[in-house]
């Protein structure tokens, strides 16, 4: 093993054990902000129907499928598990416990791929990567969608293993993947000592 494999597994190593630490409710997933949750779903629901709007996706047709990567309170086994709580039964499928350093999504049968708050765990090199398999993973007029906070620079915390990148540098790794930004959209009515939150969507 390469010294970078070291690291690399070190990293991702020290952010599962972060999580691990934390309570699998949405107070511990929100760091004690839950005052954020009902105006995060509201908006997050309202871009999602803009979206897809968009790019002519009918919400209901046959074997129409979404891919949550985080799964909501999903970032270790013992949260995962709890996705059951969250999604009604007759319309959640398979779940993955996987690192999105990791994960490989089936090929073209994704309509919308949505990923927030969890990017911020992947280096950029994991983050160009995963984002070119979920290009794969979409149907034809298939959508990513993205919700992270936006900094003002790169700022590593070695706390979760999580990187706090600029919006600019959302989009730079997107390019890099090949796949272009559609529509974004900035988070309101968050506490005033919260970072910015944007919505990307882009394929």
């Amino acid at each position: 093993m390469t010294t970078q494999s070291r690291e690399n597994d070190q990293f991702y190593t020290n952010a599962f054990d972060y999580w691990k630490s934390v309570p699998a409710t949405v107070d511990g997933m929100l760091d004690g902000h839950v005052v954020v949750s009902d105006p995060d779903l509201k908006q997050s629901e309202s871009f999602l129907h803009k979206v897809i709007k968009m790019r002519g996706i009918e919400p209901n047709r046959p074997n129409s499928r979404a891919l949550d990567c985080g799964a909501g309170i999903g970032r270790c086994p013992s949260f995962l598990s709890r996705a059951k709580d969250y999604v009604a039964s007759d319309r959640l499928g398979q779940l993955f416990c996987s690192g999105l350093q990791q994960f490989v999504p089936e090929t073209g049968v994704y309509d919308v791929i949505w990923c927030q708050w969890v990017l911020v765990h992947l280096k950029d090199e994991d983050l160009v990567e995963f984002f070119r398999r979920c290009k794969n993973g979409l149907k034809p007029d298939g959508v990513i969608i993205i919700k992270e906070n936006m900094s003002r620079e790169v700022d590593l915390d070695e706390k979760d293993s999580s990187y706090s990148r600029p919006r600019l540098e959302w989009h730079r790794l997107i390019h890099l993947a090949g796949l272009q930004v559609l529509k974004g959209e900035r988070q309101r009515n968050l506490p005033i000592d919260l970072k910015e939150v944007r919505m990307l969507a882009f394929a």
